[in-house]
C-alpha cells in the first residue's frame, strides 16, 4: 500500500514538473522579429558569433549529494523490475524532488546536468554505477530529460 501511494506521488511531481517546464518554455517576446526578416540574419560573414557564457556549476553540499546517494539506493530495486523506461521517469522525479530540497537548484542542475554524475561519484560511486546499470544508461544525465 505504501509502494502504490509512492509511485502516485512521484507521478504527480513529473506531471507538475512537466506542466512547469512547458509553461516556462512558452514565454512570449514582446517585438519578435518576422519570418524572414532581414534583422535575423544581419550577421556579417566576417564577425564571429558570441559563445554563450557557460553556467557556473551549481554548489552542491556534502550533505545534498549524501541527501541524493540515499534517495537513489532505495529505488535502484524498482528501477530494476521496472526496467529503464520507467525506472528513467523515476529517476528525473526523483532529481526534481531532490532539487527542489535543496533550494530549488533545479534550474542549475538543468543547465548542468552532468553534475549529478560529478556528485554521485564522489559521493556514492557504487550506487550511481549500480543505478547506470539497472537503467542502460551511460551516466546519470542522459537518464534526465528535463
Amino acid at each position: 500500500m505504501l509502494h502504490s501511494r509512492w509511485i502516485s506521488r512521484s507521478t504527480l511531481v513529473l506531471a507538475g514538473v512537466c506542466a512547469a517546464a512547458a509553461l516556462t518554455a512558452c514565454g512570449s517576446e514582446s517585438n519578435p522579429a518576422p519570418t524572414g526578416s532581414s534583422s535575423s540574419t544581419t550577421a556579417s560573414a566576417t564577425s564571429k558569433p558570441s559563445a554563450a557564457p557557460k553556467p557556473a556549476s551549481p554548489e552542491i553540499s556534502d550533505a545534498a549529494a549524501g541527501q541524493l546517494c540515499d534517495m537513489i539506493r532505495p529505488e535502484l530495486s524498482n528501477w530494476r523490475v521496472q526496467g529503464p523506461t520507467l525506472g528513467k521517469i523515476g529517476l528525473n522525479a526523483l532529481v526534481h524532488e531532490w532539487a527542489l530540497r535543496n533550494g530549488g537548484i533545479n534550474g542549475a542542475v538543468l543547465a548542468d546536468k552532468p553534475v549529478i554524475d560529478r556528485v554521485t561519484t564522489k559521493s556514492c560511486s557504487d550506487v550511481r554505477q549500480q543505478a547506470i546499470e539497472a537503467l542502460s544508461i551511460p551516466d546519470l544525465a542522459a537518464g534526465l530529460a528535463f
